[in-house]
């Protein structure tokens, strides 16, 4: 209905005139402006209608502008906004000089002086959505994990695993760098960042062949605060946050840039406790009689505790105009503790028996990466190349310990109680390196080609012991030892550009060549001799294969944009999944790592229709193999329920999304996102064939209302129907947000007030029901919080445009795959 509509406008508006614009625009000091940005603005709301840029001599001109009255707005660093007369496009006055615009320069020290400037919420351009984050007032005090929950498209499950667009497989960058960790470790990555850290969040579900092909829907990019202010500036912030149990974090952020260095800094601290209560019941069914031979109930309480510290110091040394080096470190030291009460009671034959459990956990998990950077633009036509050499390194530690003891129904001491000790140490290297090269083309085309090659080894080991009747010994049951290896050779070209008055395209090709190998080492139990000896498994692997990509563009007219693009993507197994390890939760549950898992392929396809640059429809399709996927397994024998990921189906989905970001009135902004969508999974199971289909909708949105020049309010929320995960087919949930915001100290500072899920709302319900598995999950943890912040913005300096862009770097890949099963 959306695209139906909006055609029939814009076949509607071909009766309009269509009229040009033409000016330019000059410093005040009678030097020329170069690269302004000029805007066309309606008169009678200020609503933006065309963006365009000046050229070297300043001038500037719009074509095809319908009937009305408008306004040119112009900006350029370094000036102040100026602005041109108001005119009139008609049928007696089609074509329209502007008089020469003057700005007026800025003073070149500021002395303190803050500028800020408002950007909407979310934006939304041909290849990306980006998401503003110093633009939501409810986001203060949430975590990245959190704020990423909130964004259009993305969803976070229970156990912070990311998917966007109700497809799991998302590669997270942090400043175009990759995260190199998936699973558990990147949640908890992800909750010790504060969204005071963060500029803006990019989500592209089919990015270009520059970008490795790994995040079978996409890749989102987490962009930190860096400034493009000359001279020292920088902010400072602290919030606390009280749901049923507190959260604090700090973080400061700082820039000097003079002559040719230009130094950064981001410093964090977060503190977080916070419970969590989980209920499960399992059926156990005969697979003969199909009948239930036995019920659990489980019911955890658990208390987690958090607390982290990130750093990050950098430098850009312009070594001439064309020549930029840089480097930059960045780290992070993680403690997390878990306690869990669990209470099984078990019925079985009218028999009751209980066994209750204390599990504790202290994790460490520190971080260290260097990034050295290097760009030159190799003539006056812009032709480039780029490089990034990374080292990261990640050391883990896990101790562990499970004690259950065993009641009958009567509530007396039925058998000995026991207790499982564990040590799981992780350590994990990443070499890597890459190079680019951009050469403009005639008429606006453009060709890229690069090459990039990373080297990854991890080494793990698990060491367990049992105490039973008060002795203590090496359980090598259970004790394992896991080596990996693995190198990826890449090469891509890409060429863009217009294919005439209103057509653009893009095609490119990458290449991926992966060769890995894996080392198990471990023991069996020899029932003949009554002992234990080694039991050694390996595996090697080599295969390359094509990622092709092709984008097109149609722009009908003013109004009207489409775009339809493809790409063909890889999501390969982290590097924990491929761990054989033996994890457990409880005495009856546990979860293990599978080294048989092969990367899973997928083909996406996206129609979009823009109109008006603010209403976006797109319409997707893709069709994943050998996907990877959490599943339950059940052994009978001994009543216990393990988790892994496996190859097990494919996936089909269609879906439909609609986003729209615009005024209503001067004071009342709205942002709306909509995505209905059905997925169908289909595959072999624990020896059962299952197939799964189930549509959702997915509503995410935010109203915005300034209140007066300083006092801003948000209400935003999200929402999700029932879906399918994997093998669960998931009930709804959601969560409202409340804010407000007051700017202070003559807009230096900002002090934020919000409350999150007021409703409490944010519960996660699934059922699982497939051969011999019949399982129901309810959890709900501490997500109703009332969060207070300030924010204190200083600066000394003037607007510099030169500052080095963000780039990517060479380990774009790898840093997305460490991680949890």
């Amino acid at each position: 209905m959306t695209l139906l509509a909006v055609l029939t406008v814009s076949i509607a508006s071909h009766a309009q005139t269509k009229g040009t614009v033409q000016g330019k625009v000059e410093d005040g000091s009678t030097k020329t402006i170069e690269s302004a940005t000029i805007v066309l603005v309606r008169a009678k709301d200020s609503s933006t209608v065309k963006f365009t840029a000046a050229d070297k001599t300043g001038k500037y001109s719009f074509e095809s502008v319908p009937d009305g009255k408008y306004l040119v707005a112009i900006t350029a660093v370094g000036h102040q906004k100026g602005f041109s007369e108001v005119f009139e496009i008609s049928a007696t006055n089609a074509s329209v000089q502007l008089k020469t615009v003057e700005l007026i320069p800025q003073p070149k020290n500021l002395g303190g002086v803050t500028v800020t400037a408002k950007k909407p919420l979310v934006e939304h351009k041909i290849d990306r959505t980006v998401v503003n984050v110093e633009a939501s007032v409810t986001s203060a005090g949430n975590t990245a994990l959190e704020v990423l929950e909130k964004s259009p498209g993305v969803s976070v499950d229970r156990d912070g695993n990311i998917s966007l667009k109700g497809k799991e497989g998302v590669m997270v960058l942090i400043d175009g760098r990759p995260t190199q960790l998936g699973g558990a470790d990147l949640a908890n990555l992800l909750r010790s960042m504060n969204a005071g850290q963060l500029d803006q969040i990019e989500i592209m579900t089919n990015p270009p062949a520059k970008y490795d092909a790994a995040g079978n829907a996409g890749i989102i990019n987490i962009k930190t605060k860096k400034t493009k202010l000359a001279g020292y500036n920088g902010s400072a912030s602290i919030n606390y946050g009280q749901g049923r149990l507190p959260k604090v974090n700090e973080s400061l952020n700082m820039n000097y840039r003079q002559d040719k260095w230009n130094l950064f800094t981001n410093l964090n601290h977060g503190y977080r406790e916070r419970n969590q209560q989980l209920n499960i019941n399992r059926n156990f069914i005969s697979e003969s009689t199909k009948e239930v031979v036995s019920n659990f109930d489980q019911q955890a309480r658990m208390k987690m505790f958090n607390r982290s510290y990130n750093a990050k110091f950098g430098a850009d040394y312009f070594a001439s105009k064309n020549t930029t080096i840089g480097v930059v470190f960045s780290g992070f030291n993680s403690y997390n503790s878990f306690g869990n009460n669990n209470t099984t009671n078990i019925l079985q034959q009218g028999i009751t028996s209980q066994t209750k459990a204390l599990s504790l956990s202290d994790r460490t998990f520190k971080n260290f990466s260097t990034n050295v950077n290097f760009r030159h633009v190799l003539d006056s036509t812009g032709k480039e190349i780029t490089a990034d050499v990374d080292y990261i390194r990640y050391d883990g530690r896990n101790n562990q310990s499970l004690s259950n003891y065993y009641f009958d129904a009567t509530g007396r001491e039925s058998d000995k109680g026991d207790t499982l000790y564990g040590r799981l140490p992780q350590q994990i290297d990443i070499y890597s390196g890459k190079v680019d090269y951009t050469m403009p083309l005639k008429k606006g085309a453009r060709f890229d080609a690069g090459l990039k090659a990373s080297f990854v080894k991890t080494a793990a080991a698990a060491f367990y012991d049992t105490i039973f009747y008060g002795v203590r010994s090496a359980d090598l049951a259970r004790t394992n030892g896991f080596d990996y290896e693995e190198n990826i050779n890449a090469a891509y070209v890409n060429l863009s550009g217009p294919l005439g008055k209103k057509w653009s395209g893009q095609l490119g090709l990458r290449v991926e060549n992966t060769i890995s190998k894996g080392y198990s080492y471990g023991y069996s139990f020899d029932t003949a001799a009554l002992s234990f000896y080694p039991s050694d498994t390996s595996f090697d692997r080599n295969y390359t294969q094509l990622f092709p990509t092709a984008f097109l563009q149609y722009k009908h007219n003013d109004k009207n944009t489409f775009v339809l693009n493809y790409g063909r993507r890889i999501r390969r197994p982290n590097y924990q999944s491929l761990n054989p390890f033996i994890e457990y939760l409880d005495r009856y549950t546990y979860q293990q790592g599978n080294p048989n898992l092969k990367p899973q392929f997928s083909h996406n396809v996206e129609l979009t229709h823009s109109f008006r640059g603010f209403l976006n429809t797109t319409l997707n399709y893709s069709k994943t193999t050998d996907i990877i996927q959490q599943t339950l397994e059940q052994i009978d024998s001994t009543n216990q329920t393990f988790v892994r990921q496996s190859n097990i189906a494919s996936l089909r989905q269609v879906g439909i999304a609609v986003n729209a970001n615009m005024p209503i009135t001067k004071w009342w902004r709205n942002s709306i996102y909509i995505n209905v969508f059905n997925n169908q999974f289909e595959g072999l199971i624990n020896n059962t064939f299952v197939s799964i289909a189930r549509t959702s909708l997915s509503l995410n949105g935010s109203q915005q209302f300034t209140l007066n020049k300083t006092l801003t309010a948000e209400v935003s929320g999200w929402f999700r129907t029932g879906g399918v995960e994997g093998v669960f087919l998931t009930k709804p949930m959601g969560g409202l947000n409340l804010g407000a915001s007051q700017q202070v100290m003559k807009g230096k500072g900002t002090l934020r007030l919000s409350v999150n899920d007021v409703l409490w709302s944010q519960r996660f319900r699934a059922v699982s029901k497939y051969g011999t598995v019949d399982v129901k999950i309810n959890e709900r943890g501490d997500s109703r919080v009332v969060n207070l912040g300030f924010t204190y913005r200083f600066s000394k300096g003037k607007m510099n445009g030169a500052a080095p862009k963000r780039r990517a770097s060479s380990a774009s890949d790898e840093q997305s795959r460490v991680g949890g099963n």
